[in-house]
C-alpha cells in the first residue's frame, strides 16, 4: 500500500465563513490554522498547501480570557535602534482588530514559504459583511 501524496494542481479549495463573535481569540486561531493547513481533509500532505479559504466576521468582538487585553502585550520593531513599539490587546483590539487573528493565526503555521502561502487565504474582516459572497462560502461552525 503505498501512501497518497497531494499534488498543487490536484488540491480542490473551499471557502469557509467563521464568526468570531463571543469566541476566544486562541481557540479560533487553532481552529483557523487547521483548516488553512488543510489537516480537515483526508488528502493533508504536509508539504504541500492542501487548506481552503476562510473568511473571518466579527473580529472586533472576540474575547481574551483573564487579564489578557490589559497584560498581553503586542510589540513590533522597526529595525532602528530604539524602535520597539508597544500596545496593550485593548489597544489594538480598538485600533486594529483584525490584526489581532492574523498574528494569532500566523504564529500557529509554518514559518516559511508554505506557512506565507497558507496565510494569504485567510480574510478577516471588523463587521458582519464581506465582500466573498461570489464564492459561496460555507458557514463553518467551531468544535467547542
Amino acid at each position: 500500500m503505498k501512501t497518497y501524496m497531494a499534488k498543487p494542481e490536484e488540491v480542490v479549495r473551499s471557502w469557509y465563513v467563521i464568526d468570531a463573535a463571543d469566541q476566544t481569540l486562541g481557540r479560533l486561531s487553532s481552529e483557523i490554522a487547521s483548516i488553512l493547513r488543510g489537516k480537515h481533509k483526508p488528502t493533508y500532505t504536509p508539504h504541500v498547501d492542501t487548506g481552503d479559504f476562510v473568511v473571518v466576521i466579527n473580529a472586533d468582538k472576540i474575547q481574551l480570557t483573564g487579564n489578557k487585553l490589559d497584560q498581553k502585550m503586542y510589540r513590533h520593531h522597526s529595525g532602528y535602534p530604539g524602535g520597539l513599539k508597544e500596545m496593550t490587546y485593548r489597544l489594538l483590539m480598538q485600533k486594529k482588530p483584525e490584526k489581532a487573528i492574523e498574528i494569532a493565526v500566523k504564529g500557529m503555521l509554518p514559518h516559511n514559504r508554505l506557512g506565507a502561502r497558507m496565510l494569504k487565504k485567510l480574510k478577516v474582516y471588523r463587521g458582519s459583511t464581506h465582500p466573498h459572497q461570489a464564492q459561496k462560502p460555507v458557514v463553518r461552525e467551531l468544535r467547542g
